[in-house]
């Protein structure tokens, strides 16, 4: 789960990282408002999305007065902005932060990202920040510092002053990066991140240590222990199909092929839409129905896909251990009444035959397949000549 720069900074500022004064709006009277309460006389104006690449798409603005704040709020706000991260389509501002504006004279970058084949936090930091990581990496690698942390001591203050006497940072400096890094460490470990990102991070006329920007992104699976984190979710910011398979406890990912998936299992999920490709054909989506899939569950599985206007076949594939084939093929034979995409069923497991019997006489128009090669080879077919099918 993502949340917006504001509630990055909020958290991280509660473990001491240092961040410029800022508040939220929703219109451009707040805006005007928060500059006032924020004082000073220079301010930026930053569109809220869940994307990166805010600034070079117009999404960040800089104010020396009231009307150039009221100015700036009122453009942003519901626009759509595009840039890298966010595909064509764009994402529309709904939320406006306002911040007072830090004269800076060096930019850096850091950032901590779960490393799943080191099983450990990485930190990685370099002296050339307010540019993507990606691009620093291909650009100027050697510029990068990494440290693999030890889980069972955690990050070390020799490490943190490892890292900021390899950026280059005075003896002043130093101090205040070393308390930035472990605490960006601690608000990690301690609210189930799985990355953190500061670019940039930057050293101010008078020395000081800041962080102009903020990303954070969570563990779905800890949210059940960080309420606090939970209630920041943006649903605005989501994909509509996922926030809808978020609330109905199913797991779903938007692709851009043709052929919808409903799978109980990850493991045979990844599997189906391997197949699928292997078939020549495209999923359309990676969604995994869980162990207990009630026919009710079935018909919201469906409902979720069809949601989506490119599905042009359905393969429902499911190895029933916790649940059973009879009664994920009532919640098919539910769905599959007036469904007018061609519908293909591969069932295994748990009361298959029973399930199978289900299908065979409900009347309905479904193919079956006893194989997984065989029903992809079958979706891709229908996908292809649905009149056919």
């Amino acid at each position: 789960m993502d949340i917006h720069e504001y509630q990055a900074k909020e958290l991280l500022a509660g473990f001491g990282v240092p961040v410029p004064r800022g508040s939220v709006a929703y219109s451009a009277d707040q805006a005007v408002y928060a500059a006032t309460e924020i004082g000073g006389w220079h301010w930026a104006v930053k569109a809220q999305i869940h994307a990166g690449g805010r600034g070079k798409a117009g999404g960040v603005k800089l104010c020396r007065t009231y009307q150039d704040v009221a100015a700036a709020a009122k453009a942003l706000l519901g626009a759509t902005l595009v840039t890298h991260q966010t595909g064509p389509a764009g994402k529309v501002v709904h939320r406006l932060y306002v911040e007072a504006a830090e004269p800076f004279v060096r930019e850096l970058y850091l950032g901590f990202v779960l490393d799943r084949k080191a099983e450990r936090i990485r930190v990685i930091a370099s002296a050339e920040g307010g540019m993507e990581i990606e691009d620093i990496a291909r650009d100027k690698p050697d510029s990068l510092l990494q440290i693999e942390v030890e889980p069972a001591v955690g990050l070390q203050p020799f490490q943190a002053r490892e890292i900021a006497f390899g950026l280059g940072l005075n003896l002043k400096q130093v101090s205040q990066a070393v308390q930035t890094i472990l605490g960006c460490y601690r608000a990690f470990r301690d609210l189930d991140a799985t990355m953190v990102e500061i670019n940039p991070l930057v050293i101010t006329k008078d020395d000081r240590v800041v962080a102009l920007d903020a990303k954070m992104s969570f563990d779905d699976n800890a949210l059940f222990r960080r309420r606090q984190i939970a209630e920041m979710r943006d649903v605005q910011e989501e994909d509509p199909r996922e926030a809808m398979a978020n609330q109905h406890g199913l797991n779903y990912v938007g692709l851009t092929g043709d052929i919808g998936c409903i799978i109980n299992g990850a493991g045979l999920a990844m599997a189906t839409m391997d197949m699928i490709k292997y078939a020549g054909g495209e999923p359309a989506n990676f969604l995994d129905v869980g162990g207990g899939a009630s026919p009710e569950r079935v018909q919201t599985a469906f409902n979720l896909v069809l949601s989506d206007k490119n599905v042009k076949a359905i393969l429902v594939s499911i190895f029933a251990g916790i649940n059973r084939c009879d009664w994920v093929a009532q919640g098919v034979v539910q769905a599959a009444c007036g469904l007018k995409v061609p519908l293909i069923v591969r069932l295994a497991g748990t009361n298959v035959e029973a399930g199978r019997k289900i299908i065979a006489e409900s009347g309905l128009p479904i193919l079956t397949a006893d194989s997984l090669a065989e029903a992809a080879q079958k979706a891709v077919w229908a996908a292809r000549e649905p009149l056919a099918a």
